[in-house]
């Protein structure tokens, strides 16, 4: 394997994690957190083996998503930090090795954004083009609630203006009109801005929805929606050749391919997060079966030789199972999440998954040796290092986004402030901070966390999980999930037992050698020999020594 490919494509084998700056640590007491928290935290991520920090969005905002309303992509928000607090922090990751990537939101703005102001001031306005209007909602136009509970449609009524702006998410925030050459051009300039700050790339938002032209005035005629996102591309590749850009794109495989742009060579989207993957994983643990998630890698199209499927357990919003079949998605609600209260919209779970297994250390075990060892770049949302769990009394999808937990005082050492003024409330109960923290597990050799640690010098050991061509076997078991990572230079075997009893793997197909546990070193027999064991959702990552 070239050092150079390694090198040049960083993001085929990085540990992604997901930070929220108002919930991981405040720096100045005042119980939001903020860039000066977060950079004291940087050494937490380093010990961990984290490469890229994703940053949630952190720019101004209205608050009525959560950050993904802004009102300025030129600044930080002041809550947050300093443009000095944002530079000392990117540059303090870097110097420990950490690329800088963030949320890209710009298909929509806040409806209190400048552009919108401008806007909304008459049908002649400079910026009236930049939003997508009409004289009254098209029978042809997209269809779908994002938000059921707070929209009835997805346009709304301007009576000042005497048209309805299009929304795809809440009426705060109308949707920017992407087919406006000034959007385009104004969209790389905010690209181009945060990288010369010293940002790696973007995770870009809602991508199929950025990228929607369907019940538009002369949609026909509109620009290609792919060439623009293969404007993107070029454009940060330009101004910093190491730039990726990973893509939110919830839909089937084939859909989701598209936006790699040329099946061999990219072009457009440098990740995408496996969705599907994701869904069929959490079907296998509802079942006790490996088909569902083994029948997802087998379906699930090669990414461009540049690109990488980006893998998750679960991600900053609900747990979506949006792409389950009815029958289905009841199945993993009646597993994980039977209580309508923790369930969202009828397509997701509000929940982490330590909650959703009643903390069964196995199963969560079991999860992210998966994250670890599927193909693709793993990616971690902040606090599933230690076990952190949700709590249902936040509202909707805030659920989940909880202040993170790093000692057992009632503050959980993130602020010195009273709780009462953190951004949300703190988890309670047996997943309370005075339960699972930062500080008693750093040095206990049996926390989850060093478990994950483990599994990250793992993945690290073993270049094939990230690099290799990724086979399917038979296991012998259907509760066995049993897969194959090979490059020219080395083969891992990776099984799994999504089962709640012990069995023996014996897959078919292995090429003759000596195994070798990768995550402790020991030998492990060899290919030709009766099988592994593997206890009750156990798991094996075995290194063939070829004979």
């Amino acid at each position: 394997m070239r050092l150079t490919a390694t090198a040049d494509l960083w993001w085929k084998n990085a540990v992604v994690y997901c930070v929220d700056v108002e919930t991981y640590q405040d720096g100045d007491g005042d119980g939001v957190g903020d860039f000066t928290g977060l950079t004291g935290r940087l050494d937490h991520l380093v010990r961990l083996g984290v490469t890229c920090l994703w940053l949630m969005p952190f720019q101004p905002t209205r608050g009525r998503d959560d950050g993904y309303d802004i009102t300025d992509y030129y600044a930080v928000d002041p809550r947050l930090g300093t443009f000095g607090e944002f530079t000392e922090f990117v540059r303090a990751a870097r110097d420990r090795g950490l690329r800088v990537i963030a949320d890209l939101v710009v298909n929509h703005t806040s409806d209190h954004h400048p552009w919108f102001l401008d806007a909304c001031s008459g049908r002649d306005a400079a910026r009236r083009d930049w939003y997508v209007w009409s004289d009254s909602p098209p029978a042809d136009g997209p269809q779908g609630l994002t938000f059921p509970d707070a929209e009835k449609s997805l346009w709304h009524y301007h009576g000042a203006t005497g048209q309805y702006y299009f929304h795809r998410f809440y009426r705060e925030q109308p949707d920017l009109n992407i087919t406006n050459p000034e959007v385009r051009d104004e969209i790389a300039r905010i690209m181009g801005f945060w990288m010369q700050l010293g940002l790696s790339g973007f995770r870009v938002d809602a991508v199929p929805f950025l990228l929607e032209t369907t019940g538009q005035v002369d949609a026909v005629n509109l620009p290609d929606p792919h060439g623009f996102l293969a404007g993107l591309r070029a454009f940060a590749g330009r101004r910093n050749g190491e730039a990726m850009l990973l893509g939110e794109v919830n839909l089937p495989y084939e859909e989701t391919r598209a936006f790699f742009g040329d099946p061999v060579s990219g072009g457009e989207l440098t990740m995408c997060f496996d969705f599907i993957g994701m869904q069929q994983m959490y079907l296998s643990m509802a079942r006790r079966e490996a088909a569902p998630l083994a029948r997802s890698l087998r379906e699930r199209p090669p990414p461009p030789r540049d690109g990488q499927w980006a893998t998750f357990v679960r991600n900053h919003d609900e747990l979506t199972l949006d792409k389950l079949s009815e029958p289905e998605r009841a199945e993993v609600f009646a597993a994980f999440g039977p209580e309508p209260d923790l369930q969202l919209y009828g397509r997701g779970l509000r929940r982490r998954l330590p909650a959703m297994v009643d903390g069964d250390r196995r199963r969560i075990e079991l999860a992210y040796s998966l994250l670890f060892t599927l193909p693709g770049t793993p990616v971690l949302f902040y606090g599933e290092e230690i076990g952190m769990a949700e709590n249902p009394d936040a509202e909707g999808r805030l659920a989940v986004r909880t202040p993170m937990q790093w000692t057992p005082e009632p503050t959980a050492g993130f602020s010195v402030a009273d709780p009462a003024r953190y951004p949300r409330p703190l988890t309670r109960g047996r997943f309370g901070p005075e339960h699972v923290n930062v500080r008693d597990q750093a040095h206990d050799p049996g926390s989850l966390l060093a478990r994950m640690r483990s599994f990250v010098q793992g993945y690290r050991e073993a270049p094939e999980l990230a690099w290799g061509r990724c086979e399917v076997l038979d296991s012998g078991d259907p509760a066995v999930l049993a897969h194959l990572s090979s490059t020219p230079d080395g083969a891992v075997l990776a099984l799994h037992n999504f089962a709640d009893r012990q069995v023996t793997a014996t897959p078919k197909g292995l090429p003759a050698g000596l195994l070798t546990d990768v995550l402790t070193g020991a030998a492990a027999g060899s290919t030709d020999g009766p099988g592994t064991a593997l206890a009750p959702y156990g798991y094996r990552w075995l290194r063939i020594e070829r004979a």
